[in-house]
C-alpha cells in the first residue's frame, strides 16, 4: 500500500527540498550562494526590474544580504557555475544540465522562424564567423559589426537590428552561441558556447533524449521534495508523457517512490533523498518567478494560496499589485505585498499589503522587519508603506517600530 502524507508533510518536505525550511544562515559566502543554486539547478531571468533582477531574489530569500557580484561571477568567469539557457524559462542553469536542456528543447521562443532562409543563412554564418574572433558581444554591437558590410540578400530585411537580433536568438537557443556574461544594462554578451561553457566544444555533444530526459526529471524531482508528474514536467517545460515514462524508470531504480498526498487526486512522487521536517522556520518574500512558485496549482494545492502576476493585467483590473511577491511565514502564505524600489528617493515603496486568511497574529511584525532587511540590501534607506490593502494599517505601524 502506497504511503500516504498529510497535507502539511507535503508543504514541508516541498519547503526542505527548495531550502526554504531552515532560518538563513549567520554568514553568506560565495559557497553558500552556489550550493543554493545547485540545490534548486536553475535561476529564472526576467527583464522586469522593478524591484530587483529576477535572479538574484532568490538567493535572498533563502540566504538573507549577499553581495550580488557573487552570482555575477559564477556566470561570467571562468569556470563558470551558471550558463545560460532555455530551462523553465530563460534561466541561469547548473552547466552539467545544458546538455540535457539542448537535447530536449523542442520550443520556439524569439527565433528566426520568419526570416528570409537565404538571409538567415548568410547572417548565421557572419554572426558565427565575427563571434570566433571577437570579444564576445551585445545584440547592438554585433549589428553594428554586420550592419552595412553586405547588400540586401531580401526584401524588407536586409542587415537590420530586427533580422539579426532573431538569427542571434535563434543560434542561442539552437545552443551555438551563450552569454559569456552581461552589461550593466543587463545586455547579454554572445559567445560561441565552446568558449563559455566549462566542458569546452563537448558541451555541444548530443545527449541520448531518453537519457536526458531521466536526468532532468531525477533533477527536478530532487528540487520538489514530493510532486506529481505534472508539477516534475514543468520544472524544466518538458513533456509530460515523456516525464511519466521517466517516473516509472525512477520508481523502479528506487530514486522515486509513489506516495498519496492528503487532499491531491493526482499519485505523488517522493525523492529517496527528501526530508520531511517537523516544523519550518522561514521568513522570506519571493519572487513571482521564484521556482517554489513555479506552478501555480501545485502552489495552491500545498499552501492553499491562489497566486496570478498582474503585470500584463490592466490597471484598473489588478486585485493586488504590477510585481506582488508571497510572503511565507514558517510553513504558510500569510501576506502578499506589491513592491517597487524607489531608487531615485532610495525608499522601498510597498503600494499595497494584503493578509492572507489565517495568518499569524505576528504578519505585520515579521513582514515589516524583512521588508527593512530587503530594503538595507538594496540600498535603500527607507520603507515606505502606501495606505492599499488589508495589512497596510499594521505594516506602516510596524515598520516604524523597526
Amino acid at each position: 500500500m502506497e504511503p500516504t502524507l498529510t497535507a502539511r508533510q507535503a508543504r514541508l518536505t516541498a519547503l526542505r527540498a527548495q531550502g526554504l525550511a531552515k532560518g538563513r544562515p549567520g554568514k553568506v559566502t560565495a559557497g553558500s550562494v552556489r550550493r543554493v543554486f545547485e540545490q534548486l539547478h536553475l535561476l529564472q531571468i526576467d527583464s522586469v526590474n522593478v524591484l530587483s533582477r529576477s535572479h538574484y531574489l532568490p538567493l535572498f530569500s533563502r540566504l538573507g544580504p549577499y553581495d550580488t557580484a557573487i552570482p555575477d561571477r559564477l556566470a561570467s568567469r571562468a569556470p563558470r557555475r551558471m550558463v545560460e539557457y532555455w530551462a523553465h524559462e530563460a534561466s541561469y542553469v547548473r552547466p552539467e544540465l545544458f546538455a540535457d536542456l539542448r537535447t530536449v528543447q523542442r520550443r520556439v521562443w524569439m527565433t528566426a522562424h520568419s526570416v528570409p532562409p537565404e538571409v538567415k543563412a548568410t547572417l548565421s554564418e557572419q554572426i558565427m564567423a565575427l563571434l570566433e574572433v571577437s570579444a564576445p558581444l551585445t545584440a547592438r554591437e554585433v549589428e553594428a559589426r554586420i550592419g552595412g558590410s553586405s547588400a540586401k540578400p531580401a526584401e524588407n530585411w536586409g542587415w537590420n537590428w530586427h533580422a539579426s537580433k532573431r538569427v542571434l536568438e535563434d543560434l542561442f537557443a539552437a545552443g551555438l552561441l551563450s552569454s559569456a556574461g552581461r552589461t550593466a544594462q543587463f545586455e547579454r554578451l554572445y559567445a560561441p558556447t565552446a568558449d563559455v561553457h566549462p566542458a569546452g566544444a563537448s558541451a555541444l555533444e548530443s545527449a541520448d533524449p531518453r537519457e536526458a530526459v531521466l536526468r532532468l526529471t531525477e533533477a527536478a524531482a530532487r528540487a520538489h521534495g514530493v510532486a506529481t508528474v505534472r508539477c516534475l514536467a514543468d520544472y524544466f517545460r518538458l513533456l509530460q508523457g515523456e516525464t511519466a515514462e521517466a517516473v516509472d524508470t525512477l520508481v523502479r531504480t528506487g530514486q522515486l517512490q509513489r506516495v498519496r498526498v492528503a487532499g491531491w487526486k493526482a499519485p505523488a512522487y517522493l525523492h529517496a533523498e527528501a526530508v520531511i521536517p517537523r516544523r519550518a522556520s522561514a521568513r522570506a518574500l519571493l519572487s513571482p518567478f521564484d521556482s517554489l512558485v513555479f506552478e501555480r496549482k501545485r502552489l495552491q494545492a500545498l499552501f492553499g494560496f491562489h497566486y496570478r502576476l498582474e503585470i500584463y493585467t490592466p490597471p484598473a483590473a489588478r486585485r493586488y499589485g504590477y510585481y506582488v511577491l508571497p510572503f511565507l511565514l514558517g510553513d504558510v502564505f500569510a501576506a502578499r505585498v506589491d513592491l517597487k524600489a524607489d531608487r531615485l528617493n532610495k525608499v522601498l515603496l510597498v503600494q499595497a499589503a494584503h493578509r492572507e486568511e489565517g495568518a499569524p497574529a505576528d504578519t505585520a511584525v515579521e513582514l515589516a522587519a524583512e521588508l527593512r532587511m530587503m530594503a538595507d540590501w538594496l540600498g535603500l534607506d527607507d520603507v515606505m508603506v502606501k495606505p492599499s490593502g488589508d495589512l497596510a494599517g499594521a505594516l506602516k505601524l510596524a515598520v516604524r517600530r523597526e
